[in-house]
């Protein structure tokens, strides 16, 4: 096999709505997850800079859609975090539509990166993110972040189980991952290239 050359991305804009983002047809693949889930830390590891994506003690820091141009040729979409976050109901709120709006909408969008914690995978947020993709027929990776936190067996146990909930399609695809230790990298990068 083909050794695949590395993903770089660089930030080109924010978008606080739909109406904001690029009019183009360049293929766009998102980064969704709870805000916990350690989101903005695997986008740095999977373009391989560690600033890419503001990293913050506190979850839900990410407030808009942030848009990546890769050296691939896809764009990434990092969308903001739900739950947690400290921010006014009506923040909270704003930022949601949004998030929404960019989901059923967004014509670029070809494939969902699922960010879930290993260790509390398929929390309700995560359930409806995989049922809305179903819906969709959008392709989804889940990625199961922060499994150096877990031994070999619950490891197994986590991908075991979380692959048997989705097994009714063929679309949702399910790895280890971890944005500290770089586990899964390579894995995803090879589910990326398909939307080069």
């Amino acid at each position: 096999m083909t050794e695949l050359p590395v993903l770089s991305a660089e930030f080109i804009g924010s978008a606080a709505r739909l109406s904001q983002c690029p009019h183009d047809d360049v293929v766009e693949v998102a980064f969704v997850g709870r805000s916990n889930a350690g989101k903005s830390s695997t986008l740095n590891r999977v373009a391989s800079n560690k600033r890419l994506a503001r990293v913050s003690k506190t979850p839900g820091r990410t407030r808009l859609i942030n848009l990546f141009t890769t050296s691939w040729g896809f764009r990434i979409v990092d969308l903001p975090g739900y739950g947690y976050a400290k921010a006014s109901q009506s923040e909270r709120a704003s930022w949601n539509a949004a998030v929404d709006e960019y989901l059923e909408q967004r014509e670029n969008l070809r494939g969902l990166v699922l960010v879930m914690d290993a260790r509390h995978p398929l929390k309700p947020f995560d359930q409806r993110m995989l049922d809305w993709a179903s819906d969709r027929v959008l392709s989804v990776r889940v990625l199961l972040n922060k499994a150096d936190k877990l031994k070999r067996n619950a490891q197994a146990r986590t991908v075991a189980e979380t692959k048997r909930h989705v097994a009714g399609s063929e679309l949702i695809t399910v790895q280890l991952f971890s944005a500290s230790s770089g586990l899964g990298s390579d894995e995803l990068a090879v589910w990326l290239e398909d939307f080069v």
